[in-house]
């Protein structure tokens, strides 16, 4: 399972645990330009975002935010394959 298959998992059980695993995950792309650390720093945000939500309860939310965290992914899956 390639790190961006794991980031899907984790956005998908999203929880607590899963934010130090995500933060893991995406070390190794933080220097590789402004544009790609603010795409980690987007996503990240809107991941965490997720576990509260989730941890909460407010099931309403939940769905929506988990769309805007996968749509971040996406984003900065394309920005990691993309040659520094």
């Amino acid at each position: 399972m390639d790190c961006f298959q794991k980031l899907e998992a984790l956005v998908d059980g999203a929880n607590a645990d899963a934010i130090e695993e995500a933060n893991a995950l995406l070390r190794r792309f933080k220097d590789r330009s402004e544009q790609t650390t603010r795409a980690i720093d987007e996503f990240m945000l809107d991941f965490k975002t997720l576990v509260f939500v989730v941890e909460a309860g407010e099931e309403g939310f939940e769905k929506p935010i988990r769309k805007l965290a996968r749509a971040r992914l996406a984003k900065l899956k394309q920005l990691a394959n993309v040659p520094a």
